[in-house]
């Protein structure tokens, strides 16, 4: 293995660095339409594809003591990893469910089948890293706007959705 082409061709470097402060707070809180205030899932951009250059999206997700997480899916062009940051989160990767606390981390690249669930009853934290960065925030806030407003959607518009965001459910 060697390192990739060079992306910086300047000689002296440059002051480019962002700092995001962890007072920032959440970008996106997602919520079931009616649920107690202080629950659900409550996300944030810690670097999107748009603000690394599309070299990686690197979220925070902090989930509530109520079950949540997706079905098994896998992406076409992303890998998808994650870090238990606290609590536990339990991790699919494609074949076994397995209980994650502080310090696990599961990779999965392109095509692999993964979920993950907050099933614990309390609070749960980790870092999800997709590289290369896509857009994730759009299909997070989709899923927000629909939890929120209680929208019902057909199979045919889940479809959808989980296509244009390259998410593709087994």
């Amino acid at each position: 293995m060697s390192y990739p082409e060079a992306r910086y061709l300047g000689e002296g470097g440059e002051v480019s660095g962002v700092l995001r402060r962890a007072a920032a707070g959440p970008d996106l809180t997602t919520a079931r339409a009616g649920a107690p205030p202080g629950t659900g899932t409550r996300t944030s951009y810690l670097g999107t594809g748009g603000s690394t250059g599309g070299a990686f999206g690197l979220y925070q997700w902090d989930m509530g003591p109520e079950p949540s997480g997706p079905a098994a899916h896998f992406h076409r062009t992303i890998t998808e990893s994650f870090y238990v940051l606290s609590g536990t989160v339990r991790l699919y990767n494609g074949q076994d469910w397995v209980d994650a606390t502080q310090g696990d981390f599961l990779f999965v690249p392109e095509g692999g089948v993964h979920a993950f669930r907050n099933e614990s009853g309390e609070p749960a934290s980790m870092l999800i890293l997709f590289t290369p960065g896509a857009p994730r925030e759009a299909y997070f806030e989709a899923l927000a706007e629909i939890a929120t407003s209680g929208r019902q959607l057909s199979k045919e518009e889940w479809t959808e959705l989980y296509r244009r965001h390259d998410q593709y459910m087994v």
